[in-house]
């Protein structure tokens, strides 16, 4: 037979596979060549597989692990908005700061998260500076915290100083102090209220300063808040900034915080060079113009039954001025008549003009 293989061809097919250590060889050949062929394919396709390929292990899948004391109540749409205020924010932020320190700093937005309160309170220093702000008519309060490394050589530039004062210095705020800090806190604040302007009117006030955060309990501890973390460069000198806000400071104003809302383009009015050159560029453009000789009805059976040189009556009287249309719109008033041999219109009046007086005579 054709289909059965032979002993050399059984154990080459039997050494091509590599599935671990061989078996003895068989001492004599079999008695029966034909039937010991036949399981040896048997086996070799049982352990190839239908198609003879390997089978490859099914991926497993991937399982994001969500943590219900942490729940991301804030949308990404509205992160992202977030994200892109207050970038620019940052900015104006960094160039007000510079003018009144009368010297470069630098401010740049580092993250906006989500966490909870209490994550938020035991991962800040103590004693710090811990700004209760009042945000109407948003309900509740925000907080802005200030890291004391940084505001020493603030202080320090406030004074007249350098900028470099000792920034590993921990201790409370004194009122002299407070009071050159409240500079600062009221410049954030109104560069905030600009940034915010788009979405809602904010009226900013700091209520109170705290040096221990872990005294002041404004929402509860697993409530979520959005972190905004600023980091400020002065000089050789580094330090955070951080918004927190709660959310639901902003729940009922969330579906304005979306980067397709609060977005907007201030318009500028036009100048007669501009109005020139748009006119320049519009001069050469091909328009539509359109001339109403007249309108009437007509049946069905008169219609299919029209040839060349038939008459069609119109209610429309020759001396009614015809209306010439624009592209669309309706722009003049013209008689009809023909010039050098080609039919021709004469514009009378412009529609615009007319209307117009009209509206004069109307008010009068």
């Amino acid at each position: 037979m054709s289909d059965v293989l032979n002993q050399n061809e059984i154990e080459s097919l039997l050494g091509s596979l590599d599935t671990g250590p061989a078996d003895p060889a068989p001492a004599a050949a079999p008695s029966n060549p034909g039937k010991s062929a036949a399981k040896s394919v048997a086996a070799f396709s049982q352990s190839q597989g239908a198609s003879g390929i390997a089978e490859l292990p099914k991926p497993k899948e991937k399982v994001t692990p969500y943590d219900f004391k942490r729940p991301e109540r804030v949308g990404k749409d509205q992160m992202r908005a977030l994200q892109t205020m207050h970038e620019g924010f940052g900015r104006n932020f960094g160039a007000a700061l510079s003018s009144l320190l009368r010297s470069i700093v630098e401010v740049k937005l580092t993250s906006v998260d989500q966490l909870t309160y209490s994550e938020f309170v035991f991962s800040l220093e103590n004693p710090t500076c811990f700004n209760l702000v009042n945000a109407k008519p948003l309900e509740g309060q925000l907080i802005l915290d200030i890291n004391p490394s940084l505001l020493y050589p603030i202080i320090d530039r406030l004074l007249g100083g350098t900028g470099e004062a000792n920034a590993s210095t921990r201790r409370p705020l004194t009122e002299i102090e407070l009071l050159l800090v409240g500079r600062i806190t009221g410049l954030f604040l109104d560069e905030m209220r600009a940034a915010w302007e788009n979405v809602i009117e904010l009226e900013l006030s700091v209520e109170r300063v705290e040096s221990n955060p872990q005294l002041v309990q404004i929402v509860p501890p697993n409530e979520v808040v959005v972190l905004v973390s600023f980091e400020l460069t002065l000089g050789e000198v580094r330090g955070m900034m951080n918004l927190c806000i709660p959310f639901n400071t902003i729940e009922r104003i969330g579906s304005k915080l979306s980067a397709n809302s609060w977005i907007t383009y201030s318009k500028k009015p036009p100048t007669p060079e501009t109005r020139q050159n748009i006119s320049d560029q519009m001069s050469g453009s091909i328009v539509e113009v359109v001339v109403d000789l007249a309108e009437t009805r007509i049946a069905t059976k008169d219609l299919i039954g029209l040839r060349v040189g038939d008459v069609i009556n119109t209610e429309k009287d020759k001396s009614t001025p015809l209306v010439v249309s624009v592209e669309g719109r309706r722009k003049f008033h013209a008689s009809p008549g023909a010039l050098k041999g080609h039919k021709a219109i004469q514009v009378i009046e412009a529609l615009e003009e007319r209307r117009q007086a009209a509206g004069d005579a109307k008010e009068a």
